[in-house]
């Protein structure tokens, strides 16, 4: 895991090496370990290193090819990198038989290019961001995993590029910063900014399962790898034949992950994803397991104690980390620096807490991430079909004015109701189970200059999906197979092009990374994922059962009777330290001074959500931390950026 840098310009140099150290440097904390640099007449890169595999110096970066022809800077993991580097052994190449000089997972990653390709990307399960520079052909390569586990953004004004693994590098640049329309309203709808958009309207994150190669001939990008590809025109419904699968894919993928030559550990929440995960590396590890748990002082939020009773029945090494106010309030500007564009979720108060904790002992840890998109572990699911239900369609508007004349946890319920567009449902479902702002909430909320359309296209992942692969040719012409998705199984693809990349897997990276730990995601093996895509929904839920088929798989590991609770989530006690102990911030940050010097938002509309906020709206809570968060950050960054007029 590491941190990458680097610009291209055909038109020789607009950025410079001092440049280059000041974008890197801003990201020692993702590579404490060693840094390097590569520059030459058109290009720069530069690349900050956290040791995991292959500690020694020789497995530094910019990494350059046998040959010498191509350089290679990347962050991430390749976990089939022997495999790959044992084919390579018996190919022949124009440069002889390769003989590895480290035992690193960079010195493959070149190779593998310098002998197949742009199509070397195809062969590694891992997550990745890699930057390939071909000194021959003045041709630089960009590639980004399947799922977007780890990040890139790029800037790019048609003659000039320039990329990082976080936007503060970017930022390090002398570019002009105007702030993006689009990407406050989905802020505000989302609580994060969907890709590809960032907050900077000319700056980009890059899309996952990509490649982007910039020459003298200008940027082209191609995708390599795309979800809705992947899902088939049947599934598959036999149980026994699908726990087999699923459970040998599961066990393969962490069996991967637990590769290092660092101490690792597991994220244990006590819940189904990382319990199953915390099983399979106790029976796959040769040493003994660390897990980490946090919890809270206000029990309400505390699953530490589930986590504690897995981890003892599993006989782990386990820590954990109970959180008061005061070690949340500790970290506010911490997760503001760390996340260097307007980001809600507050759960990453917690995951930079116990990615805390956690580096006194690993500096590798496995998450769950995933588990609840890919079988069906979200109240959304449910909510998505009820909404597709024609009659609750028909008269959603009735339903939602009744609610409203209801005690405020049914008023929650009425906005769900309560939507325009049936071509912008998931997005809205996602938007009100979250108690964000409505899109008829932002309409009324934001100042006319603001007033843009969302960028999220929820056609992207309608309930048709089109197939044309993996069928059979007809007169010269592939004759593809439809498979109509059910409204669970749509709503899961939103949080898997959206959710999942730019709010769960954005949360991990910036908090663990923080304090210098790899966190590795097993679920999110494209192994696994493409398999999941195509299990029958009747094996995600059944019988009001969620995650129906991962559980039977955990069943096996872990009896029944530690589960048996409500899902409660990751999440800090953010009502109560609103009313309480963060008042302070809304006094600051929603104050009338505040909210007329950006001019974002009306203040007649933050008055009132406040008034209702303080009279036992409690859904509310939300809505309020999205424009602290929004106006914190505005007031940070505000003097270095552009703001719209109309």
């Amino acid at each position: 895991m590491c941190g990458i840098t680097g610009y291209y310009s055909a038109s020789k140099h607009k950025f410079t090496q001092e440049d280059l150290k000041r974008m890197t440097d801003s990201l020692k904390h993702r590579g404490p370990d060693a840094e390097g640099f590569f520059t030459d007449e058109y290009v720069g890169l530069g690349h900050r290193r956290l040791s995991i595999i292959d500690l020694s110096e020789r497995a530094n970066q910019p990494m350059f090819s046998h040959g010498g022809r191509y350089v290679v800077i990347y962050n991430g993991e390749v976990y089939n990198f022997r495999e790959i580097g044992a084919r390579l052994k018996t190919t022949t190449s124009p440069q002889g038989t390769i003989n590895f000089k480290t035992s690193s997972d960079t010195e493959v990653i070149i190779e593998a290019f310098a002998h197949y390709g742009t199509s070397f990307v195809n062969h590694l399960n891992g997550m990745f961001a890699i930057a390939i520079y071909d000194k021959e052909k003045n041709e630089l390569f960009l590639f980004r995993d399947r799922l977007g586990i780890k990040p890139l953004y790029y800037f790019w004004d048609g003659t000039t590029f320039a990329f990082a693994s976080e936007l503060k590098a970017l930022t390090k640049l002398d570019i002009p910063l105007v702030i993006n329309k689009n990407a406050i309203r989905d802020f505000l709808h989302l609580g994060y900014i969907p890709t590809p958009a960032s907050i900077y309207k000319q700056i980009h994150k890059m899309p996952s399962g990509s490649i982007i190669k910039i020459s003298e001939d200008g940027i082209d990008i191609q995708k390599y790898w795309n979800i809705k590809n992947k899902i088939h025109s049947e599934v598959i419904s036999d149980k026994q034949q699908a726990m087999v699968k699923l459970s040998d894919l599961i066990i393969s993928s962490v069996q991967y992950q637990l590769k290092s030559d660092v101490p690792f550990g597991v994220f244990l929440s006590g819940g189904i994803d990382s319990s199953l995960i915390t099983a399979q590396a106790v029976e796959l590890s040769s040493v003994k397991v660390n897990t980490f748990s946090i919890g809270f002082e206000e029990n309400i939020y505390n699953e530490s104690q589930y986590a504690k009773a897995v981890a003892r029945y599993l006989g782990t090494d386990h820590y954990e980390f109970i959180v008061s106010y005061n070690d949340a309030i500790n970290l506010i500007e911490d997760v503001f620096e760390a996340y260097d564009e307007p980001f809600a979720d507050s759960s990453a108060f917690p995951t930079m807490l116990v990615s805390k904790l956690a580096k006194n002992q690993v500096t590798v840890t496995l998450s769950g991430e995933g588990g609840d998109e890919l079988f069906f572990g979200y109240g959304a699911y449910k909510w998505s079909q009820r909404l597709h239900n024609p009659v609750f369609k028909y008269f959603r508007k009735p339903i939602a004015e009744l609610l409203y004349m209801l005690p405020s946890r049914y008023q929650r319920a009425g906005h769900m109701f309560d939507f325009s567009k049936e071509s912008n449902l998931y997005s809205h479902i996602f938007s009100q189970e979250q108690y964000m702002f409505s899109d008829q909430e932002l309409d009324s909320l934001l100042q006319p200059a603001y007033a843009a359309a969302s960028t999220i296209q929820d056609h992207m992942f309608n309930t048709h999906v089109n197939r044309s692969f993996n069928e059979f040719e007809r007169n010269g012409r592939f004759v593809g197979k439809e498979r109509i998705l059910n409204p669970m199984e749509s709503q899961a693809l939103f949080d898997l092009l959206y959710y999942l990349q730019d709010d769960l897997l954005t949360k991990v990276d910036r908090a663990s990374m923080q304090h210098s730990i790899e966190t590795r995601v097993p679920y999110l093996d494209h192994r696994v994922v493409e398999f999941a895509l195509n299990l029958s929904p009747s094996l995600k839920y059944k019988d009001g059962v969620s995650k129906y088929i991962l559980k039977e798989i955990l069943y096996q590991y872990i009896p029944k009777k530690f589960f048996d609770r409500p899902k409660q989530g990751f999440a800090i006690p953010l009502l109560v330290w609103l009313q309480n102990q963060l008042k302070y911030l809304i006094d600051q940050y929603l104050s009338k001074e505040m909210i007329e010097k950006y001019n974002v938002v009306k203040y007649e509309e933050v008055a009132t959500l406040k008034i209702r906020f303080f009279g036992g709206v409690d859904y509310l809570y939300n809505r309020i931390w999205l424009l602290i968060v929004l106006h914190k950050w505005l007031e940070h960054h505000g003097k270095s950026i552009e703001f719209p007029t109309e």
